[in-house]
């Protein structure tokens, strides 16, 4: 056996030598935060109430809020406005919750 080689019964694995070492992965380029030339003013899309109304009615299920969360956005966007509010979020429970 060679001495560079890992034994299962090793208890310090200082010793042993990876035959093959892999350089470190370089980081991507940091992304730029939104200007003010950003045709998008702002970086929030749901009103306070609306996230409390969303996580109260899915009961913090991750996919409820998911499904939810969608709605809601397709709810704020028919109606031209630029952030979910309280009155998209309710829009989207009673489109999700229609049966």
């Amino acid at each position: 056996g060679s001495s560079s080689a890992c034994s299962p019964r090793s208890i310090n694995a200082s010793h042993c030598v990876s035959p093959c070492r892999r350089s470190p992965r370089p980081r991507p380029a940091a992304i730029s935060p939104i200007t003010s030339n950003s045709p998008v003013q702002t970086d929030t899309l749901f009103s306070d109430d609306a996230t409390s109304l969303i996580h109260q009615v899915s009961r913090r299920l991750p996919r409820a809020i998911n499904n939810l969360a969608v709605q809601a956005l397709v709810a704020a966007y028919a109606t031209k406005k630029a952030i979910v509010d309280e009155s998209s979020a309710r829009t989207a429970i009673t489109e999700i919750t229609a049966d």
